[in-house]
Formats: C-alpha cells, structure tokens, sequence
C-alpha cells in the first residue's frame, strides 16, 4: 500500500476518520431525566459531542483515550444560573471601585472563572458587573483563558437609586446622572433604550433588580423599585430580541410586578409569599433561589466592619431568611433552577447551595437536576446540555462518593470535561 501523502492525511483527520475518541468508564452515572444512578456505564466522546452512551465497560479501540472513573459517580457538568464572575466579597470591596480600573477588574476575575470550571460548573448565567463580564465571555470562548461557558447580562438595569445604580452611596460630586447607557432607567421609554443598549453591548439575558437589594449602599432591601409599565417595557423589548429577563427580588411586592409583566425568573426570591409562589406556578415563572448567597450574608454581617453599617442590617435582617422560603416555593411546586450568587461569598464554594436545599426537603438527586437539565430548559439550551446523552457537548464531571447517599461529596470534584477537553483529572 501506498504511504498517504501529508495532504491526504490531514484532510482525513480534519474529517475525523482518525479521530481520537475518549473512552470514560463510569462505575455510577446519573440520569438526571429519571433521576436514576446507573452502574457500569461507558460514555463515548468524540471532538466536543457524546457519540455513545453504553451499559457495561466498552473496550477502547486502538489510539483512544480511557478515563477510569469506575469507583466514581459521573453526572453531566453543573450549572449555576446566577454567578457573579468580576468579583468576589471582602471586607474592602466598597472601595475597590474607587482603585480598580476595567483591566485589574477583568484579571481578578480569571481566578474566579478558573475555580468556578474546576469546581464542575461548566456553565455559568452571570448575573450583573461591568461589562468585563462579556470581555471575560468572549475571551473563555475563544479559548484564550480557562472558565466556564458564561452567559451574561453585562450590566443590571436598575432605577435610579436602585439596586443596580452604581453610583449609589459616593458623594453627589461623583453620582452625576447616569441613564439607559449605564443600565439606569426612569420610564418605558429608558427601559427600552436600555435593553437595545445590553443587546448591542453583548449581554445574553437581561437582568432587572426588581427590588431593593441586601448588599448595595442603599436604604432599601426590599421594597419594589419598577413601576408595573416599565418592567412591561423591559420584558417586551427583549423578547423582541428573543432573549430572557430574570429580576433580582427580595421584597413580595416587586415580585408581583415582576411576574405580571411575563419576568422569566425571579431571582432570590426572600420574602416571597405563597400567594406569589402560586402566581408564579401558574405563569410558570422560574426560582432561581441562591440561598448560599443569603446564609453567607447573615453569618459576614456578624463580623465587625465586614460590611458598611447600612448593608450589615439588611443582611442580618433579610440573609437568612432565604432558606425557609427556598424550602415553601419548592413544596409549592415553583420550577426551581440552581443558582448560588456566588461572589456574595467564595467562587468554588457553589456546591453549598445543594447542602441547603437538600437540608430543607429536596432530595438529592433532585437538587443535582436543578443544577443540571432543570438549568438547561430555562435557559433553552437542553438541546445543546443539561444531560449525558448523545449528540450533546461533552460537559462531564465525576465525584468519589455517591452524592444519592451523601450530597456532601459534591464539594470534591475530581474530573471536568468541558467541550470534549479535559481541564481536571
């Protein structure tokens, strides 16, 4: 037989006829659709797709890759749908903003998006910054650094004085009078600029802050901050452009607003009522809970001069009540997404949040599907993600331990494949 020439070669493995696939010998998988732990399963990865989902140990064909992860559980890669990727909580993070500019925001945050991956979250919904949030999108796409699969809403749109006005608590001096472009709205007519304006920015999800919040220098954590014809305007114009809006809430209020003008999530979610919780069964509105963010809140407000004195009160007097209500919404039916805040507290500690949901009554396994296909569907991606089967992206990760019988194993992830390419072994 004739040698093959190096053009011939190459075009044969552009084609993919010698192509390495990547063997995994998974000794438990999770069906997230049944909520089933399976045993002795072998996961075929071929480029970036599964190409075969098998009972038993497959043997390797010549030149593959084998993964041994047979006294592993192996689950498809996590995903945590509010995430805050610039930036993470200190004692001086109120002052940060007065001493970073926009390049040492985006190089603190490559830590964060590296130990978000190679804590199994392979996709992240980040939930409000900057804008180095999209630059940071782009740059972990293009493979230039190591992160998650980020979708963004660049930054949040808020009123003015509200939650997401970032010149809340600096000297008039500094506040001037930003509007649609900074994400700050006064009436439908700025609610529409700024959407456009998020959408040429780049952002993939608009996010509102429906309410008053815990840790912004604001007065106010829970009172409403939209009038009902502005969140309309909100919601109308990204759907125009085919795009969610999620909405920051905390007070009862404000989410009612919210769920009347057709939000597709409610973020946090505190103070919420069960006369909210069935509107929001009804309308099939989305909890995205983040209960995490808020226990962390209440046990930072108890260390002196951790937080200024008007966001410590707020924080010791809404934070922790997010469990418990967490725990009704569940119980109510509410559609329930995984979403932690990280940043509130540590990046890499999102696992947390499956310890308080399960701690409240969600079982195991259904806690690992919120943060799984239950993400996936809200997000419209399901087709792409959110389970292991075949034609989806490679996103895989493993833990020892059997997380049906113990979800505390979800702290040590010891295997991330993302796209096909293995970042942790």
């Amino acid at each position: 037989m004739k040698k093959l020439s190096f053009t011939c070669l190459a075009l044969l493995l552009s084609l993919g006829v010698f192509a390495q696939k990547t063997i995994i010998h998974a000794g438990r998988l999770i069906d997230v659709k049944s909520q089933k732990v399976l045993t002795e399963q072998t996961i075929v990865v071929e480029g970036d797709r599964i190409v075969s989902v098998t009972a038993g140990y497959q043997n390797p064909a010549k030149g593959d890759k084998v993964v041994d992860l047979k006294i592993s559980t192996v689950m498809p890669g996590l995903m945590d749908m509010h995430v805050h990727i610039e930036n993470q909580m200190s004692p001086t993070r109120y002052v940060d903003g007065f001493r970073d500019n926009e390049a040492d925001v985006a190089y603190k945050a490559l830590p964060y998006a590296q130990v978000t991956l190679m804590s199994g979250f392979t996709t992240v919904r980040d939930m409000g910054g900057s804008g180095v949030n999209i630059a940071l999108r782009n740059a972990i796409n293009n493979g230039l650094v190591v992160g998650p699969r980020i979708y963004t809403a660049g930054k949040s749109i808020a009123p003015t004085g509200g939650h997401a006005d970032p010149t809340n608590g600096v000297k008039r001096e500094l506040m001037g009078d930003p509007g649609p472009d900074q994400g700050v709205i006064n009436g439908p007519y700025d609610a529409r600029k700024a959407v456009r304006q998020a959408v040429k920015y780049g952002s993939d999800v608009i996010k509102v802050t429906a309410t008053g919040g815990v840790l912004s220098v604001a007065r106010d954590g829970s009172a409403p901050q939209f009038q009902q014809d502005e969140l309309e305007a909100v919601v109308e114009t990204a759907k125009d452009f085919g795009i969610h809006v999620a909405a920051h809430a905390h007070g009862d209020e404000g989410m009612k607003r919210a769920v009347k003008a057709g939000i597709h999530s409610i973020e946090h979610g505190t103070l919420m009522t069960e006369e909210t919780m069935d509107m929001m069964v009804e309308a099939g509105t989305w909890l995205v809970p983040t209960v995490t963010a808020g226990m962390s809140a209440a046990e930072y407000a108890k260390i002196p001069g951790y937080y200024p004195p008007v966001v410590r009160d707020k924080a010791m007097r809404i934070g922790a009540q997010i469990q418990q209500t967490f725990a009704k919404a569940y119980k109510k039916g509410v559609k329930i997404a995984f979403g932690t805040d990280a940043g509130v507290f540590p990046h890499g500690e999102n696992y947390r949040e499956f310890v308080y949901m399960t701690e409240v009554g969600m079982p195991n396994l259904e806690a690992i599907q919120s943060a799984t296909l239950n993400a996936a569907v809200m997000m419209g991606i399901e087709d792409k993600l959110g389970t292991i089967e075949v034609g989806k992206l490679a996103d895989i990760i493993a833990v020892n331990g059997n997380p049906d019988q113990d979800i505390n194993v979800m702290k040590d992830v010891i295997f991330v494949m993302k796209d096909g390419k293995i970042f942790k072994q």
